[in-house]
């Protein structure tokens, strides 16, 4: 089942030999944004070649990681108990590899789920407790997400719905997140699009997401 062998009888050896192929973390954290089609694991990671993905999910099925399940008629991967506990490990590699991040090239995508995941990072419950509930509209690319803040319970969805601040903004939204650039100093140079609702909100959405570069 395991493509490659270290040698070494080690936990980090073992969770490597597991889940260190390459795509296998990004199965991972696009599922744990929730279930997903074949199809749109394949759409979410646009250049992963179609051999592959079907290997890495019967690797990662094979490991007790995530299972087939029928959903609707159709079948759909999830993680399992198992496979979920590596929420907090995709969470401190996502947090370790922002400060390498640099600008955004060219051909780099933001996905739905990606920035899901990267909201999830970023967020910071302690502060979002003492603030008041907000749900923002954030369109990123082509990833429109829905991202509602209720005191330390974060939710983010696809789609978009009533809020207080809805916006637009491309990669360059780690300039924002990192402190780099100041939420008047984003807005003022385009890397942040106000749509509609309340501006003096991107204030709030950088306190409240915020990783260190």
């Amino acid at each position: 089942m395991t493509a490659r062998e270290y040698g070494q009888y080690c936990g980090v050896t073992r969770a490597l030999e597991l889940v260190g192929e390459r795509w296998a973390m990004l199965i991972v954290r696009d599922l744990l944004v929730g279930p997903r089609r074949y199809g749109e694991l394949a759409a979410g990671l646009p250049r992963i070649p179609s051999n592959i993905l079907a290997t890495r999910l019967k690797d990662l099925q094979a490991a007790g990681v995530l299972r087939r399940m029928p959903h609707s008629r159709v079948i759909v991967y999830e993680l399992t108990p198992y496979g979920r506990e590596l929420e907090p490990v995709v969470l401190a590699l996502g947090a370790w590899g922002f400060k390498s991040m640099g600008d955004p090239r060219q051909e780099q995508i933001i996905t739905p789920d990606s920035m899901t995941m990267a909201l999830r990072t970023a967020f910071r419950p302690q502060v979002a407790a003492s603030l008041p509930a907000t749900a923002y509209a954030a369109r990123f690319g082509p990833a429109e997400l829905l991202i509602r803040v209720d005191g330390s319970t974060l939710d983010v969805a696809r789609g978009d719905g009533p809020v207080d601040l809805a916006f637009a903004a491309g990669p360059a939204i780690r300039l924002l997140i990192s402190g780099e650039l100041s939420p008047d100093r984003a807005i003022a140079t385009g890397v942040v699009e106000v749509l509609r609702g309340r501006s003096d909100l991107l204030d709030r959405f950088a306190n409240t997401f915020h990783l260190a570069a």
